[in-house]
């Protein structure tokens, strides 16, 4: 079993940066390929993909929307993995969720993951 626990969300003003971190704990990245990804889910819309990295840190994906903006990390020491956003834009308003896949990729498909933390909420004003 994995568990992840989000942290690191806030109200920030448009145009600021803020980071958002993930926790892992029980099958920790040494014992799994585990690729982490992050997702985003804004009132009365659905949850969209936001970044990925695969196991090692070489490969990662990001959404049209956050690319260049958004930095996803990870670091397998410290069994966690970081997303840092930054020229942020009230449409990055949203809960944003961890989510753990047993992959040597970098899915960017939700349903591939099996692992899901609680959600840390980001609001951007105006």
């Amino acid at each position: 079993q994995v568990h992840l626990v989000e942290s690191g969300g806030g109200l920030v003003q448009a145009g600021g940066s803020l980071s958002v971190s993930c926790a892992v704990s029980g099958r920790t990245f040494s014992s799994l390929a585990l690729a982490m990804g992050w997702f985003r889910q804004a009132p009365g819309k659905e949850r969209e993909f936001v970044a990925s990295i695969n196991w090692n840190g070489a490969d990662t994906n990001y959404a049209d929307s956050v690319k260049g903006r958004f930095t996803v990390t990870r670091d397998n020491a410290k069994n966690t993995a970081d997303l840092e956003l930054n020229y942020l834009k009230s449409d990055d308003t949203a809960v944003y969720y961890c989510a753990a896949a047993p992959s040597v990729t970098a899915p960017t498909d939700a349903r591939t993951y099996e692992y899901w933390g609680q959600g840390t909420q980001v609001a951007v004003s105006s």
